[in-house]
């Protein structure tokens, strides 16, 4: 019998939602989400990366949604949203259907704290420039991502030249080999790849069942959308306050990534790098993560329930404000060296 999809059982297991919904994408294609949650708490709204699905943030929803109204969809083709033809398949695309979640999950006039990680967090990126992601996001996390020439820069294959890297990393993001079941072996791979030696074996499970579980059709088409990926112009339009989170191992979406985001975007409001943690962060470190978007809600969106348009027009607050960020941003380095 095929193991399920997701682990059953502990904090990896994913929790039932409240409610589930089907939204719809501007080019037709039907997405999976889920609300968690009180219906009147702040909004958190959470986009997963490649090859993975809702479950992959269920330790992060089970921290926040006590507290948070709780948005979580599958990607186009992944999880429960069905695959699209190959023409659907983009950073235009991505941005489609984080907007749909969007206007579809949250009520009139209601906005969120959005964060994403991997290709989460590019979809982000690609929807900087959206009219609905700058009326509906109060703030942004992007978690474990990078914005442009990630085939380059990933240490999966630690070649020595760029282009070598960018050769070897080609072929593995447009591999359409199955994975097979889940194995010691499989177990062993997945670790390397996408997560930190001091990784515990249920963490290294729940990301085992949720990647082998997207189809190897799918994992391919996107895989050569994140190698040809250029966001850069995205990222220095995401004009919202944003932190930035990274694990120091990760081989995937190196810390060059995160820093290169923290110097281009307009309101970076922190750095923080975990020591030892690998790509899988929300897994690795679910309390980092969750804290890390419950500040976001604090700082932007319950502590402004109207906006951020009263603050934009009073010069002082956006100082005091840039102070406060400056001190947090600091707290996060020092803690991070240490």
């Amino acid at each position: 019998m095929k193991r399920p999809a997701h682990l059953t059982q502990g904090r990896y297991a994913p929790p039932v939602p409240r409610t589930t919904r089907t939204v719809t994408s501007a080019d037709g294609a039907r997405l999976y989400a889920e609300i968690h949650g009180p219906e009147d708490a702040p909004a958190v709204v959470l986009a997963h990366g490649w090859t993975c699905s809702t479950a992959f943030w269920a330790a992060v929803v089970r921290e926040l949604a006590a507290e948070h109204k709780v948005v979580v969809y599958d990607q186009r083709g992944h999880g429960r949203s069905p695959a699209v033809p190959p023409a659907g398949y983009g950073t235009g695309p991505l941005a489609d259907d984080l907007v749909a979640v969007l206007e579809q999950t949250l009520d009139d006039g209601e906005r969120a704290v959005v964060g994403g990680h991997s290709m989460g967090g590019m979809t982000i990126m690609a929807a900087a420039e959206r009219p609905e992601l700058r009326a509906r996001a109060a703030a942004a996390l992007l978690c474990s991502t990078g914005g442009a020439d990630l085939a380059a820069e990933a240490r999966v294959f630690p070649l020595p030249t760029p282009a070598g890297r960018r050769r070897a990393h080609r072929l593995m993001l447009g591999s359409r080999a199955p994975l097979g079941p889940v194995s010691p072996a499989t177990r062993r791979a997945l670790r390397y790849a996408t997560m930190g030696a001091g990784s515990s074996a249920e963490q290294i499970e729940a990301c085992a069942r949720i990647v082998h579980d997207c189809p190897p059709g799918v994992r391919a088409r996107w895989g050569k959308v994140l190698h040809e990926l250029e966001l850069t112009r995205g990222v220095s339009r995401l004009a919202v306050p944003t932190a930035v989170i990274v694990g120091t191992a990760d081989r995937l979406t190196p810390v060059v990534h995160a820093r290169r985001l923290a110097s281009v975007l307009p309101e970076c409001v922190g750095l923080t790098e975990l020591p030892g943690l690998g790509h899988m962060t929300p897994v690795e470190d679910p309390d980092a993560v969750a804290g890390l978007l419950r500040e976001l809600v604090r700082d932007h969106l319950a502590a402004v329930p109207e906006g951020r348009a009263a603050a934009d027009d009073d010069p002082a607050p956006q100082g005091e404000q840039q102070q406060k960020h400056e001190q947090q941003d600091g707290q996060r380095k020092r803690e991070s060296a240490a």
